[in-house]
């Protein structure tokens, strides 16, 4: 849980009774490759932090093909925040990619963490402008950049990605087929 507390910190001063109350909150578990976080149609009942570890979040199209929409490796957070504040059923798959282990904040206690921790509403408001910003971008490259680019510009910032996501997976977060990211790759080899 050291690695949730550095992330806290590097957005905001914690004390260390911060610290003990964070603690004292979060749950922290073990998830194996391919267990599910969270399944569609049911409802999201906390936020997760990926304290080491890769996960996934999609949805299966009309056509019965997952669409990933989402990854998340150490230090990041996975949630459907829609169900989440919603309360209602999620439309979507919240799937280990490999061997993991999470930080749990659950919805029931969050309000209680933020009163208790008022530098927590700050943290998550400036994780939540980044993290929107970043789908904002993803969205304006999936509209301007070729699937070459996109896959180049992803493997650029992420390479780390390339080596622990499988390709089917990443040829679906990209918005190609895995016969075309394979001919990207082989260009490149």
């Amino acid at each position: 849980m050291q690695r949730l507390l550095a992330h806290i910190s590097r957005f905001v001063e914690l004390t260390d009774e911060d610290k003990e109350t964070i603690l004292s909150i979060m749950q922290y578990q073990q998830v194996k490759k391919k267990e599910y976080l969270l399944r569609q149609d049911a409802v999201c009942n906390a936020n997760y932090f990926v304290l080491q570890g890769c996960f996934r979040r999609y949805y299966i199209d009309d056509k019965g093909t997952e669409q990933t929409i989402q990854f998340a490796i150490d230090n990041w957070w996975i949630t459907d925040y829609d169900s989440l504040e919603k309360r209602a059923p999620s439309e979507y798959f919240i799937q280990a990619v490999e061997n993991a282990e999470i930080a749990v904040l659950d919805k029931r206690v969050q309000e209680e963490l933020f009163r208790q921790v008022p530098a927590m509403e700050r943290y998550f408001r400036l994780v939540l402008q980044r993290a929107y910003a970043a789908s904002v971008q993803r969205i304006r490259y999936i509209y301007d950049f070729s699937g070459e680019e996109r896959y180049n510009h992803f493997s650029n910032l992420f390479p780390e990605f390339l080596q622990r996501i499988p390709q089917y997976m990443l040829a679906s977060y990209l918005g190609f087929t895995p016969e075309f990211l394979s001919k990207i790759r082989a260009k490149k080899i």
